[in-house]
């Protein structure tokens, strides 16, 4: 494709000029992707099509919506009801029924859990968890697996070291601004290191909270998730799974379902509503009537844009058996790429699961600055040809056969470029701006 892109980079310089980071989001950031060069900003987007601001035309096989849109961009099903419930007001003095009857449907998901509450995003809803976990506990200390977010009882871990959360899916969070005192109150274990887990609990007696990711890109091993339930069983921990981004790809509901492993907390938000704000934190009711014992409270979490879109998308995702969708196309591009890269000698790894499917370059030699150009080469050229790529495919109900067939077309053209500048030593010489970052970095 012929594509002029002035609009988008254009605005994002401006943007860097008056908003701290240039976005509120670090992975929308255009760094991040192709600095100089990326689109930046949307006009339009329907399925999985992208408008950009000088009206060129792109289908997602990126991020979509850094996973929000799991039916696909602007569902009809879902905006209908959305619409529905903004002609009727979106806000009011009372409350909004539909939070009542998405409640009910959550807990009935998960039988484990009899109590709902509300947020509109996955940080502060997974802050509410560690509140209530805390307030029922009445202990400090957190340990933690993967990544749940920007809020102080998370970055706390890297007043101690700040490479504690760099194993954690960003490297380089710096905790500025995060209070001293808070040092010493969150450590960090990773996923199947069930004896670092250990080693934390037996070195602090008080801790009070355990928090991972059920699931990111490591399928569990040695019954790693059942014992890490025992182990908070054992110290009266409160034990958290963030199904922030794992959630409803696997399965209409938690992935810990599949792994018949309950918390006592679980924490919903991204895909739960199809790209309209909402978050959810189920549980126990006897840890979740901690609650009432701490102030958690905020008038936007009453709002009814929220609810109605979840149930609908919840809806939709039973109706249409979404999760099995998202497996079969998740596993078609899998292959795809492990196929288009042996046809050209090309050495990568493909990671799941299928609905979150991930690949990354290895190189002969030359470690991470190696892998972030090609990365970045890879971007490149496949926006050429019309698509918002990356290293992962966030896939969506809208990601149809035909979609991917002409998007591996795509791939193996620029895995044929990308294996001649790994031979010819041009990698560098054929980017067109600069590397793609690959964590938190100052941007001004």
């Amino acid at each position: 494709m012929n594509l002029l892109i002035k609009k988008g980079p254009a605005l994002w310089r401006r943007a860097k000029k008056i908003i701290p980071g240039g976005s509120q989001l670090l992975s929308k950031r255009s760094e991040m992707f192709l600095p100089g060069g990326w689109p930046s900003y949307y006009k339009k987007a329907k399925g999985i099509e992208v408008w950009d601001l000088d009206g060129n035309k792109y289908e997602d096989f990126s991020l979509m919506g850094v996973g929000s849109c799991v039916l696909g961009y602007a569902d009809p099903d879902v905006n209908r009801a959305v619409k529905m419930a903004a002609d009727l007001g979106s806000m009011s003095t009372l409350n909004s029924p539909e939070e009542v009857e998405l409640a009910e449907i959550l807990c009935k998901l998960h039988p484990w859990a009899n109590m709902a509450r509300f947020a509109r995003t996955g940080g502060e809803a997974m802050s509410i968890a560690v509140r209530i976990a805390r307030a029922y506990t009445g202990r400090d200390k957190i340990a933690f697996c993967g990544y749940h977010g920007w809020h102080d009882w998370y970055l706390a871990a890297n007043l101690a070291d700040k490479k504690n959360l760099d194993g954690h899916l960003l490297p380089g969070l710096d905790p500025a601004g995060v209070p001293r005192g808070l040092k010493g109150t969150a450590f960090p274990f990773h996923y199947n290191d069930i004896a670092a887990l250990e080693k934390i609990a037996a070195a602090n007696k008080d801790i009070g909270v355990i928090v991972m990711e059920t699931l990111r890109h490591t399928e569990p091993k040695n019954d790693f998730i059942k014992k890490v339930a025992q182990i908070a069983k054992k110290i009266g921990a409160v034990l958290i799974f963030d199904e922030i981004s794992i959630g409803w790809r696997l399965n209409v509901g938690g992935a810990h379902l599949l792994y018949g492993v309950n918390p006592d907390i679980a924490v919903f938000a991204k895909a739960m509503s199809n790209g309209y704000p909402m978050a959810a934190v189920i549980g126990r009711k006897g840890v979740m009537d901690a609650a009432q014992k701490t102030f958690i409270s905020s008038t936007y979490w009453t709002e009814a844009v929220g609810p109605v879109a979840a149930l609908a998308t919840i809806k939709k995702m039973q109706k249409k058996h979404v999760p099995e969708h998202l497996g079969k196309i998740g596993e078609r591009i899998g292959k795809g790429w492990k196929a288009v890269a042996e046809k050209h000698g090309l050495d990568i790894t493909v990671v799941g699961p299928n609905p979150l499917i991930t690949f990354s370059f290895n190189p002969p030699a030359g470690g991470g600055k190696i892998n972030q150009a090609l990365k970045t080469l890879f971007i490149q050229e496949m926006l050429k040809r019309g698509y918002l790529a990356a290293l992962s495919v966030y896939v969506s109900y809208a990601h149809k056969e035909n979609h991917v067939k002409s998007y591996l077309k795509a791939v193996d053209e620029v895995f044929g470029i990308i294996k001649r500048s790994i031979e010819n030593k041009t990698t560098s010489n054929l980017l067109e701006g600069p590397i793609a970052h690959s964590g938190f970095k100052r941007l001004t």
